[in-house]
């Protein structure tokens, strides 16, 4: 045998196993993003998001535009074991005679009826040398010397003694008072006070009319039977409507101008940044000179000129003029960060390379130079999305977005703040679905970058 033959070496499998496996670059990012559990988390958080607004409507069928005047504004926890009553009929009220003791305010006040959600009836004894009688209603016991609540209205005649109420009535509690006056209007020094529970009602017509019931099931519903009124999760808003279908719908017009609007501008600042960085020199500065002023410009002064461009006038939802302006004053961002990347990827051999065998120019940057800014492309437009998502929020909280009836999570805000003392639910909820989605998206962009960062490896 030759002092030169080799003997084969022995197969180590440990050795193997613990050598680094070859991976694609996008492989390993993937593998690096589930490493990151935070990130890899609020994935699925956005994916949730997503079927949320596009899914849930097909999964919760409620119109968000059906409004319930008897069910405004309850939190999702709020009764909804109702009676059937019969159909409202006008009440002619009462006249009692003249008046022949010396109180100064009625002796009785008595509720008429049962009082429900349709109407409260009341009637009281008359109150000599009064012409007339106001009517007040409060949410709470009325102390001596301050307010009795609100002024509902009242008669004109001291012989006329009854009054009805309908205005917003709700199932509470209720403190009515009335209180005498004289021939100038002027009240008496003394009121009648009485405390009215309200019962929750509606009619067969009603529960036939909102789709509560069947035609065929309304013969086993006689006035006074027990009913369950439809739930509604989240409750509902001021105006009765409910709550969780109107978030679905204000997710999908928030989502629509946080994704649509980024993709559109960090796309427009990928082709400027391209071009910028790959021709360089005075074309370069000429660019950046110009991405420095649109940076410049006063957002919310071209959002106002775009709404009065396209016609947009008090009331109606500026979508179009808010696209159109994060669009146009956006991209500078991206186009810096692609512009950057450019620099550095055309002094690559392979660049080189391919302009020595002829590639032009077009083919160049888009065949070799912007897929290998993808990564930055990615993060970037992931970090735009929650950005834009509070920037509509905000137009749409000061009324120079989405307006009414169109819901979005930042109009829902704008109107649950006004009741926020009273009814906090209209403003939690919009509240923390723009806070989920936004937090969702930034730690899905610090993610991103680190995964898509080529200096880092899987497992380090």
């Amino acid at each position: 045998m030759s002092e030169f033959s080799f003997k084969p070496i022995a197969h180590d499998a440990d050795v193997e196993e613990k050598s680094r496996p070859s991976l694609s670059y996008w492989k390993d990012a993937w593998l690096r993003l589930k490493a990151n559990k935070r990130a890899f988390a609020s994935l699925f958080v956005v994916l949730g998001m997503l079927a949320f607004a596009f899914v849930g409507p097909f999964v919760w069928r409620v119109d968000h535009s059906v409004q319930r005047l008897d069910f405004t504004s309850k939190p999702p926890w709020a009764d909804r074991n109702a009676v059937i009553a019969q159909p409202y009929v006008a009440w002619d009220g009462v006249v009692a005679p003249e008046p022949t003791g010396d109180n100064l305010a009625p002796e009785t006040l008595e509720v008429v009826g049962e009082a429900t959600t349709n109407s409260v009836r009341l009637k009281w004894d008359a109150v000599r040398n009064a012409e007339g009688y106001r009517v007040y209603r409060h949410v709470l016991r009325p102390l001596t010397g301050e307010p009795l609540g609100l002024p509902l209205g009242g008669t004109k005649s001291r012989t006329a003694v009854s009054f009805e109420d309908r205005l917003d009535i709700k199932p509470t509690t209720y403190w009515y008072s009335v209180v005498a006056l004289d021939d100038q209007g002027t009240e008496f020094p003394e009121a009648t006070t009485i405390t009215v529970d309200v019962t929750l009602t509606t009619t067969v017509l009603t529960a036939i009319e909102q789709g509560w019931i069947d035609e065929a099931d309304a013969g086993d519903l006689v006035p006074g039977s027990r009913f369950q009124l439809p739930w509604h999760p989240l409750g509902t808003d001021y105006l009765g409507r409910d709550l969780l279908a109107r978030l679905m719908k204000g997710a999908q017009v928030s989502l629509f101008i946080g994704i649509v609007a980024p993709f559109l501008f960090v796309i427009a600042g990928v082709v400027y940044g391209s071009i910028s960085g790959f021709l360089g020199r005075s074309v370069d500065h000429i660019l950046m000179r110009f991405a420095d002023f649109v940076i410049a410009l006063p957002f919310l002064l071209f959002m106002i000129l775009f709404k009065l461009l396209f016609g947009i006038g008090p009331g109606e939802s500026g979508i179009l003029p808010m696209l159109v302006a994060l669009v146009l004053l956006s991209w500078p961002g991206a186009a810096r960060l692609v512009r950057g990347e450019i620099l550095q990827i055309r002094e690559e051999g392979y660049v080189e390379a391919s302009r020595l065998l002829g590639t032009k120019t077009p083919r160049l940057i888009l065949r070799h130079m912007i897929p290998n800014t993808m990564g930055v492309v990615l993060v970037t437009f992931t970090f735009a999305v929650p950005s834009t998502i509070f920037t509509e929020a905000f137009l749409s909280f000061i009324g120079m977005g989405v307006t009414a009836p169109t819901p979005s999570w930042g109009a829902m805000c704008n109107d649950g703040i006004k009741t926020m003392e009273t009814t906090p639910h209209e403003l939690i909820f919009p509240a923390l679905f723009i806070s989920i989605t936004v937090l969702a998206f930034n730690l899905l962009g610090d993610g991103l970058r680190d995964a898509l960062d080529a200096r880092m490896r899987y497992g380090e």
